[in-house]
């Protein structure tokens, strides 16, 4: 047997040897008998990530490397691990610590019950109450938008067998939301709580822009929603003008009070206009995915492998 971990990098140079030194004893002691890889994908860093990267492949054939010739992106960066892995059971993590490796047994316990799919539900989270409720109304808005028959959670750490991943790794469109996929591929999916680490050292990759990025992946790719709710707009605006049409008309015939002045009316004209414009940024969302899919581009470019 063998277990594979699959772990993006994007400047993380304060973590990768505490990192590697945790994964290691982790493993050393509860997957003993099994055979294993450690995947990282290192995902254009500035920093000196890839160098130390390097220095635990020379000393440890299973620390594998496949080095991006530049960013990428994460939920990419973690498609290439994928790409790669060769285990009976594959793990994705993060490579800041907030993903503690001691947990993955927690996961793998769960899945000798029979499930396909485990993710780390995270308890104790160590964020502050701003950053876990945007990350909570980011999780319920998405769950909303998308098809209900997904699953969705918002960690990628979580455990699958290679018949999932060989799923997982047909599915080649670029825009990816990860969690998503792991949901629409099916199977027996559970969770199971695990304690959230505290980041080791660095600070968060995603900030507002980027989370916004994912969002919007993930609506656009795994939902008509959007198109809908354009649909059920228009209508409703429709209705609104009609009926006040209807009551400048009457108030006219009945009363004989003059149609408001010109600064309704070009408040009118600027909500319509604005809404026009919306939806037509929405449309253009679709249309510019699909134009990029259309392309068939590679997600990534690989500069260097070590040890693969």
């Amino acid at each position: 047997m063998k277990i594979s971990i699959v772990i993006p990098t994007y400047n993380e140079q304060e973590n990768i040897f505490e990192l590697y030194r945790r994964l290691n004893d982790a493993l050393k002691k509860d997957f003993s008998n099994f055979d294993h890889e450690i995947i990282y994908v290192n995902d254009g860093s500035k920093d000196t990530t890839l160098q130390k990267l390097k220095k635990l492949s020379a000393s440890d054939k299973n620390v594998k490397i496949i080095n991006f010739s530049r960013n990428f992106g994460h939920h990419i960066a973690v498609t290439a691990g994928l790409d790669f892995a060769s285990g009976d059971f594959i793990v994705t993590m993060d490579g800041d610590l907030q993903d503690q490796p001691e947990e993955i047994i927690k996961l793998y316990k769960k899945i000798c019950e029979g499930y396909d799919v485990v993710a780390g539900e995270r308890v104790n989270k160590k964020f502050g109450p701003l950053k876990r409720l945007t990350s909570y109304l980011f999780v319920e808005f998405i769950k909303y938008m998308t098809d209900k028959r997904i699953l969705i959670n918002n960690t990628i750490f979580r455990m699958m067998t290679k018949q999932v991943l060989d799923e997982v790794k047909k599915l080649r469109e670029m825009h990816r939301y990860l969690v998503g996929i792991f949901g629409w591929v099916g199977f027996e999916h559970t969770t199971v709580n695990v304690e959230h680490g505290v980041r080791f050292a660095g600070t968060s990759k995603y900030n507002f822009r980027k989370r916004l990025k994912l969002a919007l992946d993930a609506i656009i790719s795994f939902s008509d929603r959007l198109l809908r709710l354009i649909s059920y707009f228009g209508f409703f605006l429709v209705i609104i003008s009609c009926l006040l049409i209807c009551f400048i008309v009457y108030r006219k015939l009945a009363y004989g009070i003059p149609v408001a002045g010109w600064a309704s009316l070009i408040t009118t004209i600027l909500f319509v206009g604005g809404t026009q414009i919306l939806i037509l940024g929405i449309l253009a969302e679709y249309i510019g995915r699909t134009y990029m899919e259309t392309k068939s581009r590679p997600l990534y470019v690989v500069k260097e492998k070590i040890n693969l």
